[in-house]
């Protein structure tokens, strides 16, 4: 799977992040700038995190029809594993190396691939 779709997943995923650190702002939350920009980093690797480890998607993700597998035998990885997953996409680097099969290496060393999502789409894989 090409580059794009990935990106438009992030990218969705962060505007949710912020509109999820808006609506806390709205109802009393208050920070300053600096701590508002650390606020959505925090809630979009929350979102990561919990959202791939219970569903295998994220909202990004879901609507743009691709989701992340466990390489082995194509399931829900656990959660140990997608948290190291999400540990390394916070360090930003993995998400922009990545192997010959287009692999980051935050989904190499979590034991993921990122595939269009069969449910999604009508095929059989990825």
């Amino acid at each position: 799977m090409g580059f794009g779709p990935r990106l438009g997943a992030y990218l969705i995923d962060a505007v949710v992040a912020n509109l999820i650190v808006g609506v806390l702002f709205l109802a009393g939350v208050r920070y300053s700038a600096d701590v508002r920009g650390l606020a959505i980093y925090l809630v979009f690797l929350l979102e990561e995190f919990l959202l791939v480890s219970t569903t295998g998607q994220t909202i990004g993700m879901r609507l743009l029809g691709i989701r992340v597998i466990r390489v082995r035998d194509r399931g829900l990885q656990s959660w140990p594993w997608i948290g190291v997953r999400t540990l390394l996409l916070a360090l930003l680097v993995p998400v922009v190396v990545w192997d010959r099969d287009l692999r980051g290496l935050h989904d190499r060393a979590a034991g993921t691939a990122m595939v269009r999502d069969p449910v999604r789409s009508g095929q059989s894989g990825g």
